[in-house]
């Protein structure tokens, strides 16, 4: 099975890749084991990462990052999922966070934090889900109050991606109580703060390696500079505006995924026998493997229409969606289809094959989850 090769790909796109590949292959995928049963990768792989150059691509040069745009983001991303290395929380770090303060933060803002996020000197987070909140973001308690020349943060986050090792949390607070949705705001919080507290880090069904944890603010002070855009209660728009490179970063790493799987299963079938032949000579193998493949084949074709699409600007909210629903979908489908071609074995931790599964089923989850995606797409109907 060929790897698919994207039309928006050039030649300084295939360096990048080489250069990722090589990296997830020998940095992160030989440790994952170990990473799984300490929940978080180790510190050092992101100045690693940062040294060659693999965060924050789509940064500008003059803030430290590489200058790029989103395919430089999705390269990294497709290789960290041909290499099975799930744990690196790079494009969380890079893809997501980092925009935030690209697009809306201050010129001191952007000079103080960016270089470091580049070079993976501090690791980022963004602080948005709560325990009683899930997608439902207008229900945010955690809040954010002026005192002085201080912002004072109470609250509690949950699922925080990176939060075991962050240094920089982005978190979503309520700046003004009575304004719903308008009424959010991001603060930067450093994690050397007094009255930040990092809780558990939470056991996952998969992504086992990604440390992902409770965080608590009990009266943290931040600077009023620290307030990312120029006014208050802008976060719900700058959230929104920034969700349509999540999801498709998502969407990007599902399509990876699925490749993958057709992959893994296909060396399977065709060297695994049964009844005297190869499981791939079962008319039940092929046809199931000649759908899933079918499946890649489309999904590639409208990822790549939306990247595209995404780097001159062209793409719209509900596309984001559709991307990110459909292909985690499939993505999903095609774990379970897959698995059950490896029999016994396909349950069997140490299989690649049993982590994608598992891996998988937050992609329905988080970014927004798939009903949510729904509700979007259909508001434009």
């Amino acid at each position: 099975m060929a790897r698919h090769r994207s039309r928006w790909m050039d030649a300084e796109m295939d360096a990048l890749a080489e250069l990722s590949r090589d990296f997830f292959g020998k940095e992160c995928a030989p440790h994952e084991e170990r990473w799984a049963q300490q929940q978080h990768i180790d510190r050092e792989v992101w100045l690693r990462a940062g040294e060659l150059g693999l965060l924050c691509p789509s940064i500008p040069e003059e803030y430290g990052g590489g200058g790029g745009d989103f395919r430089h983001d999705a390269v990294i991303a497709i290789e960290q999922v041909r290499a099975l290395a799930p744990s690196f929380g790079g494009p969380v770090h890079s893809t997501i966070i980092a925009h935030y303060i690209a697009g809306y933060g201050t010129d001191e803002q952007k000079k103080t934090w960016l270089p470091k996020l580049a070079s993976g000197e501090i690791v980022a987070a963004i602080a948005m889900t709560e325990p009683g909140t899930g997608s439902d973001l207008q229900a945010i308690r955690t809040t954010a109050t002026v005192q002085g020349e201080e912002y004072v943060v109470n609250g509690a986050k949950t699922f925080i991606s990176n939060g075991f090792l962050a240094d920089l949390v982005l978190v979503v607070a309520k700046t003004n109580e009575a304004g719903g949705a308008g009424g959010l705001s991001l603060i930067a919080v450093e994690t050397s703060q007094a009255g930040f507290r990092r809780g558990r880090n939470l056991h996952k069904i998969g992504q086992h390696g990604q440390d992902t944890c409770e965080l608590f603010f009990d009266e943290v002070r931040v600077p009023r500079a620290n307030l990312i855009g120029e006014a208050e209660n802008m976060g719900f728009i700058q959230l929104m505006q920034q969700l349509a490179q999540e999801r498709l970063i998502i969407a990007v790493t599902a399509m990876a995924t699925m490749e993958k799987t057709v992959e893994l299963t296909l060396e399977y079938t065709k060297e695994r026998s049964a009844f005297g032949k190869p499981i791939f000579a079962f008319q039940n193998t092929k046809f199931t493997l000649a759908e899933c493949d079918t499946a890649v084949t489309v999904g590639w074709s409208f990822l790549d229409e939306c990247i595209e699409k995404h780097v001159t600007g062209d793409l719209d909210i509900p596309t984001a969606a559709k991307a990110k629903l459909w292909l985690s979908e499939q993505q999903n489908v095609l774990a379970d289809r897959c698995l059950q071609l490896f029999g016994g074995y396909g349950y069997m931790a140490e299989y690649p094959i049993a982590r994608i599964f598992t891996d998988s089923r937050i992609q329905k989850i988080y970014g927004g989850t798939n009903e949510i995606m729904k509700e979007i797409i259909a508001r434009g109907l």
